[in-house]
């Protein structure tokens, strides 16, 4: 919804911003100058670019001059103190860096001052301006809504509150009249359209309903032979999930679910990851500790050091997971979750499922690309097909790699789940991960981990 309003709006900001910071630099100098002590010119000069080069950075950061931030009033305020409460904490970061602490703290506290006094001003001074110049001039877009459904009114609501945009209203579909014969006709979206020319309009949104996709291409004819941009807003309102549209050819694919490991970028990124990680954990971690558990299993019961079962994995297809063995050999250990106070658990097998110890061979595992280190965690076959009948939406987890530690783990719902509704609140966190997927997601997720490792879980047992 880019227009020369915003265009504008955009170039007065960041124009006015600039003017503003370097004023009030200028004037803190000059102050400070006059009635405390002498500032050296060069410190001022050195300094000044600093200062813009900081201020330029903080407003990237907070994404001060984006479109969604200057569609509305409010979001630009906020952007505005946040914009300048890290310019503080960034300059004095520099200060502090750069061992000019010696600088006096009478000019900061009087550049920050007149920096928030000026903001102030400036802010109200451009809302007063910006009201003005809509009510006198209305340079902003007139646009309207076909389509009274839910999504229509969604989309109503987001563009009345868009200060860049002049929101009219809704253009009935169909409304009954009586023509000269006084016979009973109903008037089209495409009628509609004429009479939104003559009301100003010029750009029109038209929710679609899915049972109406045939009528998009008559309006588009009619809008375009009397000048009125259409933009097309499918309703999907009722399914309550967000979708992802993509472009492949001449085809427009909308996919049920926004999935940033989609993209090979993203899974790229993260295989590099779990490789370098699992790589130096092998290395530096197991190349001792796998002596010492191994030799401390087989002294307290007679078997293997690594328990394996098959789990499932990415796309529902089974691999082998690998464990250090922390229970007695027992006919139900392929079969049966464990419980507190579980007798099958040696000593030892208690100690590393509560410092997760025995997950520690998994990194073999995501070494050799079955599991990832950050997943939904793999579950027993038994268990696939059985929650996969009683729980919604449980098999979409299986989109992913599993992993060894993964969002539902580090948010509490970790072990044993003998209550369906435990395993549905850590299949929504596994797919609320799913489609939020970023590196420093996965990067969080281990920090909590490994914090919760050493203060301890009350559910791993």
């Amino acid at each position: 919804m880019e227009s020369r309003y915003l265009y504008l709006l955009r170039f007065i900001l960041i124009l006015t911003d600039l003017i503003l910071i370097n004023f009030c630099f200028f004037l803190g100098f000059y102050l400070t100058n006059k009635y405390y002590r002498v500032i050296d010119l060069s410190m001022y000069r050195d300094n000044v670019v600093v200062c813009n080069l900081i201020w330029i950075i903080c407003t990237s950061i907070v994404r001060m001059y984006s479109g969604n931030t200057l569609h509305k009033i409010e979001a630009i305020f906020k952007t505005t103190w946040r914009g300048v409460a890290l310019h503080i904490c960034f300059f004095l970061a520099y200060m502090f860096f750069t061992n000019m602490l010696n600088f006096p703290k009478a000019f900061f506290v009087l550049f920050y001052f007149l920096t928030i006094l000026s903001f102030i001003l400036s802010r109200f001074t451009g809302t007063a301006f910006q009201n003005l110049l809509n009510d006198n001039f209305e340079l902003r877009k007139s646009v309207a809504v076909i389509g009274m459904n839910n999504g229509g009114l969604h989309l109503a609501e987001y563009l009345s509150n868009q200060s860049t945009i002049n929101f009219r209203g809704f253009l009935e579909e169909e409304t009954a009249m009586v023509n000269e014969r006084g016979e009973l006709i109903l008037s089209s979206s495409t009628q509609q359209l004429k009479k939104a020319v003559s009301s100003g309009i010029n750009e029109l949104y038209v929710c679609v309903d899915t049972n109406k996709m045939d009528d998009l291409k008559e309006l588009i004819s009619e809008g375009e032979k009397h000048c009125v941009r259409l933009n097309f807003v499918p309703n999907f309102t009722d399914f309550q999930q967000d979708f992802k549209f993509d472009k492949r050819g001449n085809f427009m694919v909308l996919s049920a679910r926004n999935e940033p490991l989609e993209s090979i970028d993203n899974r790229f990124r993260k295989r590099a990851f779990d490789i370098i990680v699992s790589a130096l954990v092998i290395l530096f971690v197991l190349s001792w500790l796998y002596p010492i558990l191994a030799l401390i299993i087989k002294l307290q019961s007679p078997g293997p050091i690594i328990f394996k079962q098959l789990r499932s994995g990415r796309d529902n297809t089974p691999f082998w997971c690998y464990k250090f063995r922390s229970m007695r050999m027992n006919d139900g250990n392929g079969h049966r979750q464990a419980s507190r106070n579980d007798d099958r658990v040696t000593s030892i097998g208690r100690f590393m499922r509560k410092t997760s110890l025995d997950e520690f061979p998994q990194f073999f595992n995501v070494l050799l690309g079955h599991m990832s280190i950050i997943g939904p965690r793999p579950h027993m076959l038994s268990h696939t097909e059985q929650y996969r009948v009683i729980i919604d939406k449980y098999m979409i987890r299986q989109f992913l790699k599993p992993g060894i530690s993964g969002w539902a783990q580090v948010s509490g719902f970790r072990g044993e789940t003998k209550d369906a509704k435990l395993m549905e609140m850590r299949v929504e966190h596994d797919i609320w991960y799913m489609e939020n997927w970023s590196l420093m997601l996965d990067i969080r997720i281990i920090f909590l981990t490994v914090i919760n490792i050493f203060k301890g879980e009350e559910q791993a047992y």
